[in-house]
């Protein structure tokens, strides 16, 4: 069971068919020195040791995988890194379902570093992914990612975004 599936990811996140790359996000853990949060006020810092994970399956009919490359289809290291940056917000909108209503998330990606793809993801692979906050300065974040396939590391890659909460209204 998902903590979020497709319809709800994509009530969340901007992104839509061909460049939305999560079915699934199946878990959210929070650090235990986190305790009792204040689900009233948005404090993104003291999420520092989250982690989130999810699923995606390499259907192949994407349309990225008919020129990268024919005959011997790969999906690009960009679409990894991608699908990792996908994961990383959920950690603030689960942790904050009760606020969303009354706000809009504004999400962008900054920067990669270390990305290190170690195997080739081939079409009908099912993928799983881990991301965890690692620091947070304000708005800005970075994570820990990992794109893993049957028990193996697929991809690694440190992502950098900004997260806002804009009040609506």
């Amino acid at each position: 069971m998902s903590l979020y599936n497709k319809e709800e990811i994509m009530d969340f996140l901007p992104h839509r068919k061909p460049f939305l790359f999560l079915d699934s996000v199946d878990e959210i853990t929070f650090p235990e020195a986190l305790g009792n949060y204040d689900k009233t006020r948005i404090e993104t810092k003291a999420f520092v040791g989250t982690q989130v994970k999810g699923s995606f399956f390499v259907n192949p009919e994407l349309e990225i995988l008919k020129g990268h490359f024919p005959g011997r289809p790969i999906l690009p290291g960009v679409v990894q890194v991608e699908i990792m940056a996908q994961m990383c917000p959920f950690i603030f909108h689960y942790a904050y379902k009760e606020l969303m209503s009354g706000f809009k998330i504004d999400v962008a990606l900054l920067g990669i570093e270390s990305a290190k793809f170690k195997k080739p993801i081939y079409p009908e692979m099912n993928l799983k992914m881990a991301s965890k906050l690692l620091k947070v300065r304000g708005v800005f974040q970075s994570y820990e990612c990992t794109i893993y396939s049957d028990e193996l590391v697929m991809s690694t890659a440190q992502v950098f975004a900004s997260i806002e909460f804009i009040k609506k209204g």
